[in-house]
């Protein structure tokens, strides 16, 4: 496969390509930058080598959550060791808002992370908290671009409902929203009334219809779980998963592939989750049985009777009906053992796990009344349809 030739934000900030902006930065006295290992260029070196070597000074480091070197475990506080560095993902709920004496000496803040397109993910909500202090404080906030990986066409899902925000929905997005983070932040400036100093470095080669491995930019796993393009296709609709006592593998070296539990029967999972499958039109995708013994997490040190989950053609994929078609199929294999979640998720008891993934009650209430996965994504067809005429407004691309 041929790969166009695209430039990152980083890119074009490093080649001269914003000169006017780069200028600028050289001249502030304090500036911010909120990365993780993602934030590199084409050659592999990283924004807080680049922007020392073109004359930016930085005074001070912000994480989001896995921290800046993306070694945490999801839900994982991390406390950053240096002084100049903020951890963005603490212990509490408070510790995903910067405080503001953090932002409030800073000229401007340069936010430079690689989303995967998916509302669960959560460096498009630190983005947008990190905005609304920024515009509280009065500190210009820039955004280095860099591709959405599963393109910049494809939505799903349905949006969030007010009462059910969350870290993994913060915002009213689709849950496939195929933005880059850049557009989120015109989203979240101009449709959410966030009232800051806003400027973005565009992609340069980047069309819509282009996934990550479309392009020749290098590819950094954005999490400890995210390791390959072929996960950031699945998951959003596998995250779901961790709604549920089910596994989504982690612990294994293929998370959201595999998904089991020690008390599901592969060969009858299989089987389910295909005429699931076959009857909710859901394509793209082959089911394979298979067990897994996750090290850490969900069923750590027990045999897991599961599926993998292969991509046949990430084209046809509706990959949140796919989440929902593996759940309401292990809820079939054995409706005695599988559960929801109920422990504290992203810092929040009530609603649980399942409903803020879904930013509804919707979707649980409806595979608990044997509604079926298909006529759920139906029901959300309208919201979405509004949604995306709000989104128009916001391409960049």
């Amino acid at each position: 496969m041929r790969r166009s030739k695209v430039l990152s934000g980083l890119d074009v900030l490093a080649t001269g390509g914003a000169e006017a902006l780069l200028e600028s930065l050289r001249g502030a006295s304090k500036v911010g930058v909120c990365c993780n290992p993602t934030a590199i260029d084409k050659s592999y070196r990283h924004i807080l080598e680049i922007l020392p070597q073109v004359g930016v000074k930085i005074a001070r480091v912000f994480g989001p959550e896995h921290g800046v070197a993306a070694t945490a475990q999801d839900m994982i506080g991390v406390q950053e060791s240096a002084p100049s560095v903020v951890s963005l993902y603490g212990d509490d709920e408070a510790s995903l808002h910067p405080d503001p004496s953090t932002l409030e000496d800073l000229d401007v803040l340069v936010f430079d992370i690689q989303d995967i397109g998916t509302r669960f993910y959560t460096y498009q909500a630190t983005l947008g908290f990190m905005m609304e202090v920024a515009a509280a404080v009065g500190t210009k906030v820039v955004v280095l671009d860099r591709p959405n990986p599963i393109n910049g066409i494809s939505v799903e899902g349905n949006v969030v409902r007010e009462g059910f925000e969350s870290f993994v929905g913060a915002y009213p997005l689709a849950v496939r929203h195929g933005m880059t983070m850049g557009e989120l932040g015109w989203y979240f400036k101009r449709e959410l009334g966030i009232d800051v100093d806003y400027e973005v470095v565009k992609c340069q080669g980047w069309e819509r219809y282009m996934w990550y491995d479309d392009t020749d930019l290098p590819w950094v796993l954005p999490s400890p779980n995210m390791p390959t393009i072929d996960t950031t296709i699945i998951y959003p609709g596998m995250c779901l998963i961790e709604g549920t006592n089910l596994s989504e593998g982690r612990g294994t070296t293929r998370p959201f592939h595999l998904i089991g539990a020690p008390w599901l029967d592969p060969a009858e999972f299989e089987a389910m989750c295909r005429a699931g499958a076959t009857d909710n039109g859901l394509e793209g995708v082959a089911f394979r049985a298979a067990s897994f013994l996750p090290q850490f997490q969900k069923h750590a040190g027990e045999i897991c009777g599961a599926v993998e989950i292969h991509i046949i053609d990430r084209n046809a994929i509706n990959a949140f009906l796919l989440g929902l078609v593996v759940i309401e199929a292990a809820r079939r294999c054995n409706p005695k053992e599988f559960a929801w979640r109920t422990e504290i998720y992203e810092f929040v008891e009530n609603p649980i796990a399942i409903d803020l993934l879904c930013g509804n009650s919707e979707a649980r209430v409806g595979l608990e009344s044997h509604i079926s996965p298909r006529e759920l994504l139906e029901g959300w067809e309208s919201e979405l349809e509004e949604w995306l005429e709000k989104r128009e407004k916001y391409l960049l691309y």
